[in-house]
């Protein structure tokens, strides 16, 4: 079994600390000094104890379960995964009843992509494009007007289309996953974790979310699974603490990466968001150039929602890099499109389904592809 090292309970924080976001912890010389203690991670429980969702009992059977259904090898195509999206079965089925090509197919088109998550700038600049170009009698058919607009998507997300690259030179290379609850941000870190790992790299994790037990219990349980430390507290402890220690711990190991988790801070407090500045500042005082990578995770479900979080972390903390999750079922998906309008942020990944496998670098064209028809000239429809 691995051993997950965790800091012993630190001294007490006075009642101005705790209820001061902004109140950081003093440095002190003999910090790194601090002893720890090895600690057992409960071991998975077996799939036959955990049929049924109703049968989790507690935050570690729940966390171990979403790790297991992770793990499970299975890759399925890009169109497989986003077949039953809105924005397939909307925009899809509009080129494929074969419309005329008018104004009244631009205005539906317009109508269909905002339904879909597109946004107004976006879907703005890209139906007045096809209109000006419709104008000028470019397009033959309705066909060719959806090749257009194929063409117009895909150089919308081409800029944005940057995979996460670790710098060497920069040692451990610190990326620090933000979000709201509830968009997959921690098992977003398990599954990033196992793609490092199986390139190569030393990992860490450190459980920053320390006010959401069954976040601590699954994070551990992807590091007992893939064999990466998990440095942790407990429950309540402060964030910037732990995050702290976890980045002491991965440089005297000499690993490449550490990865730390936060609490699901709700965009709409100021608070909270002050709190993550304040990781930012302690990060700083061991490298002052950490953390290296920002990533925000959200929910590609949640529609303009995804837009206003993005705008508001971005504000708080700087974000450098997008994971859009959940972009498989009945996503709308045309919130990337909206994002690459708006801000123009690096999307580093997309989570197309729940295991490791579907979590992938984001690739334009495929994207588009899964979306929409390549063509309607032999008689293909989108999914309905």
């Amino acid at each position: 079994m691995f051993k997950f090292w965790k800091k012993k309970p630190a001294e007490e924080h006075t009642e101005a600390e705790v209820g001061n976001p902004e109140a950081e912890r003093p440095e002190r010389a003999d910090h790194a000094g601090i002893p720890t203690e090895a600690v057992e991670v409960p071991p998975v429980v077996a799939e036959s104890e955990q049929s049924d969702v109703d049968d989790i009992t507690s935050p570690a059977e729940a966390g171990a379960r979403q790790v297991r259904e992770a793990s499970v090898p299975t890759r399925r195509s890009w169109r497989e995964r986003l077949a039953g999206s809105i924005f397939n079965r909307s925009i899809g089925s509009l080129f494929a009843r074969k419309p005329k090509l008018d104004d009244a197919l631009l205005d539906e088109l317009e109508t269909a992509l905002i339904g879909a998550d597109v946004g107004v700038a976006a879907t703005t600049s890209l139906v007045e494009d096809l209109r000006k170009r419709m104008n000028k009698r470019e397009f033959a058919d309705a066909d060719a007007l959806l090749a257009a607009l194929r063409a117009d998507l895909v150089a919308l997300l081409q800029p944005v289309a940057q995979p996460l690259r670790i710098d060497a030179s920069r040692k451990p290379f610190v990326i620090l996953m933000v979000g709201v609850n509830g968009v997959g941000k921690t098992t977003t870190i398990g599954k990033l974790a196992r793609r490092f790992q199986s390139q190569g790299h030393g990992v860490v994790l450190a459980a920053g979310d320390t006010f959401r037990a069954a976040a601590v219990e699954q994070l551990k349980t992807w590091g007992e699974r893939n064999g990466v430390p998990v440095v942790a507290q407990g429950s309540g402890a402060d964030s910037a603490s732990v995050i702290f220690d976890a980045l002491q711990s991965t440089r005297s190991k000499q690993l490449d990466i550490l990865i730390a988790d936060t609490a699901g801070r709700l965009h709409t407090q100021s608070g909270l968001m002050d709190e993550l500045a304040k990781i930012r500042r302690v990060l700083g005082k061991l490298d002052a150039e950490a953390p290296h990578e920002v990533l925000l995770v959200i929910d590609g479900t949640t529609g303009q929602n995804a837009v206003n979080q993005t705008r508001q972390f971005r504000a708080a903390i700087g974000v450098t890099g997008l994971v859009v999750t959940k972009l498989d079922g009945s996503a709308k998906g045309g919130v990337v499109f909206a994002l690459a309008k708006e801000f123009g942020l690096p999307i580093r990944y997309v989570g197309l389904g729940e295991t490791a496998e579907d979590l992938r670098e984001f690739e334009p064209t495929e994207f588009v592809d899964a979306l929409l028809p390549a063509s309607l000239g032999n008689g293909e429809a989108a999914a309905t």
